[in-house]
This record gives structure tokens, C-alpha cells and sequence, in this order.
């Protein structure tokens, strides 16, 4: 095996190390920022269904609520608005969700299922949390929920404290069966945006391999010019003096000396080859002189 051969095995030995410690070290890194960018787009979100909500209860129900004694309107209600406001916004995102779960709403289509449920427990449990952030794994695959708690203001107790005081015509929309008892200050439902990770860690892994094939394109561009230069400045004088040993082991006295030009270590070697070969054909020249007498 060569010298040359020698050292491309190690390089590649230190590559391939290289290669496999980037692939397992960027996964965690790369992950937490596919994590932060989907946290992103379900913040902006999260801000835009609040916005809804904020702009319903002070602009859009006073107006309304004259009217609500004769007809239900459901455009009053802040979590109508805030989830019809989504769906239009769907159109382009339509792996995205948003949901306000309750645990005792006044549409049983809000009820909330049992990891909804857990997550508004834990709201309840700790009344100081602002947000949740919790992933689930689910047929269409890892989703991460931003989850913020619903908590009841005074308007609220306007139809959800006792269903006696609530307007008629919610009553006959919803029944009385749903949505009462409500106290003020208490965390009766949450928040849920959910945003698909699929693509979010498809970006990811796009990046990981970007940058391991951009480490195979500069380990090519180290290697090509390192073996260059490896053949030019010591592969190939030590050829040419193991070529010249051999001619002179042979008996050949013509053969020319090498000199490498340069103050290198294979320039001080050429050097101290010449000199060992004039010595060694004089040795030869005196003893067969010695063996002629």
C-alpha cells in the first residue's frame, strides 16, 4: 500500500467521522429551530385570533346586543368571530387550526376532548400561565399546539351565569343544559392554535444535507490539491531517488545525481543521498583498487 493511499484513507476516515458527528450533533440544534419557527407562525396567529376576539367584544356586540332578546346573533360572541376569522385564513394554511375548547361550553361543538381537556386542567391548575406549547402525534403527523387559557370577564356573566338571566334567544339556540355556571375570573376553556411540524422538519433535514454535501464539496477541494501537492513534493522525488538506488545497486556509475531544489525536508534528503552515494562509489573505487594489488 502506498504512501499516497495511506494518508487518502485517513483522510477519508476523518471525513466520514467528520460527516457522521455533523449529522448527529446538527439534529437537535436543526430541530429546535424547526421547533421556534413553528412557534412563530402559531403566535402570529394565536395574536390574530385575540385581535378578533378583542375587536367582537367592544365593537361588534354592543351593537348587537339590543337585538339579542328577539334573535341569537353568534356574531357577537368573540370565539364565533375569532374561529370564523381562521377559516378564512385557512385558505392558504390548510394544515392549521384553531379551536376554543371549553370544558362546559354553550355549543357542545366546542367541548373539549380529553387532551384539550388536559391542557386546560393544567390552565386551571397553575392560574399564572400565559401560554402552553405541547406536541402530539396524530395520523397526519406531529402537530405542536400553542394553547392559551379563556378566562371569564363580566360580559361573559351576561348569558353564561345563570341560563335564567341568559337572553331567550340563547336559550332556544343552545338549550339551558350548557354553558352556565360560569364564575367570574375562572379558566373555563383555552386557546388552541395547532400547526403541522412536517415541513417545518423537512426544512431541517433539506438544511442538514445542504451542508453535509457542502463538507464533501470542500473535503474534494482539500483533497485534490493535497494530493497534488503530496505526488509533486514528496511522492515523486522519492521515486526518483529509489529509482537512482536501484540503478546504482546494479552496478550502473552513469546514472546522474538528483537535486531537488527547495530548503524542504525532501531537498535536505536528496542532499544527503548524493552524499551518500559519491561515498559509497568511492568506497567502491578503493576497494577495487585494494582488490587489483
Amino acid at each position: 500500500m502506498g504512501l499516497g493511499l495511506k494518508l487518502n484513507l485517513v483522510l477519508l476516515f476523518v471525513f466520514t467521522f467528520g460527516l457522521a458527528l455533523f449529522y448527529f450533533l446538527s439534529e437537535p440544534f436543526l430541530e429546535k429551530q424547526a421547533r421556534e419557527e413553528v412557534l412563530t407562525r402559531a403566535r402570529i396567529m394565536m395574536e390574530s385570533a385575540a385581535g378578533t376576539r378583542q375587536y367582537t367584544a367592544r365593537e361588534v356586540a354592543p351593537l348587537l346586543t339590543a337585538q339579542m332578546k328577539s334573535t341569537f346573533h353568534p356574531q357577537t360572541v368573540a370565539a364565533y368571530a375569532a374561529m370564523k376569522n381562521f377559516e378564512v385564513m385557512r385558505t392558504n394554511y390548510p394544515d392549521y387550526s384553531y379551536r376554543e375548547a371549553a370544558l362546559n361550553p354553550t355549543n357542545p361543538a366546542h367541548r373539549a376532548v380529553e387532551w384539550e381537556a388536559d391542557i386546560i386542567n393544567d390552565f386551571r391548575a397553575f392560574p399564572g400561565k400565559r401560554d402552553v406549547v405541547t406536541y402530539r402525534d396524530t395520523a397526519q403527523g406531529r402537530f405542536a399546539h400553542l394553547s392559551r387559557p379563556i378566562k371569564v370577564e363580566e360580559r361573559c356573566l351576561v348569558c353564561h351565569s345563570r341560563w335564567e338571566a341568559a337572553p331567550r334567544s340563547l336559550i332556544v339556540a343552545y338549550g339551558r343544559s350548557n354553558g352556565f355556571g360560569w364564575k367570574r375570573d375562572e379558566i373555563i376553556g383555552a386557546q388552541i392554535v395547532s400547526v403541522p411540524m412536517a415541513l417545518a422538519l423537512q426544512h431541517a433535514h433539506q438544511t442538514r444535507f445542504f451542508f453535509m454535501k457542502l463538507l464533501a464539496a470542500v473535503f474534494l477541494l482539500l483533497a485534490i490539491p493535497l494530493n497534488i501537492l503530496l505526488r509533486a513534493v514528496v511522492l515523486n522525488p522519492i521515486q526518483r531517488m529509489s529509482q537512482i538506488a536501484g540503478d546504482v545497486s546494479m552496478g550502473k556509475s552513469d546514472v546522474p545525481e538528483y537535486a531537488k531544489p527547495g530548503s524542504d525536508e525532501i531537498a535536505s534528503l536528496s542532499a544527503s543521498f548524493n552524499r551518500m552515494r559519491r561515498t559509497v562509489e568511492e568506497a567502491m573505487k578503493m576497494l577495487g583498487e585494494s582488490l587489483k594489488r
